[in-house]
């Protein structure tokens, strides 16, 4: 009887880690870690504050790696991470499609399901999806000069 009482308790205790609310990832990283956190494990990962480029009040922080072809743009408030841009550096169009196109194809595999279409042309399109902890939307521009974003948005807690 006591083997059935504490399996019971294991498996309710299971059930609630498991059915808790589901955080927004970014690159292996929880979103809804405090924002020095999420900084400071991005430093680890090689990136680096551009100060011309990030406020005075660290609302809006921008920060680059050399060895990737994208910046971040982070807001937060009140400590907490809000969104998270990476801006690409691109030259050309058909690059920025190629990408664009293999991005989306990784977040169909990767979050399980479609995202939604509000633009779907050669040259502008947007894909949004929608998780448990927020929104990830890409955004495709292709004017006059190559424009590949992809913004990472937190659900605000209730």
């Amino acid at each position: 009887m006591k083997k059935l009482i504490l399996a019971l308790v294991a498996v309710v205790a299971l059930g609630a880690c498991s059915g808790g609310e589901k955080d927004l990832k970014y690159r292996g990283l929880s979103m809804s870690m405090p924002f020095s956190a999420f900084c400071d494990s991005l430093l680890q990962r090689g990136f680096a504050v551009d100060s011309a480029k990030t406020d005075s009040a660290f609302t809006r922080v921008v920060m680059a790696n050399p060895t990737a072809n994208y910046r971040l743009m982070l807001a937060q408030k009140g400590g907490v991470l809000q969104a998270l841009q990476e801006n690409y550096q691109i030259s050309t169009n058909d690059s920025t499609r190629q990408l664009w196109q293999q991005m989306r194809d990784d977040f169909e595999k990767e979050l399980g399901t479609w995202p939604n279409m509000p633009k779907h042309g050669d040259d502008h399109k947007v894909a949004k999806f929608e998780t448990d902890g927020g929104f990830i939307t890409l955004t495709l521009e292709n004017t006059y000069t190559p424009t590949l974003q992809v913004l990472y948005e937190v659900k605000s807690k209730k």
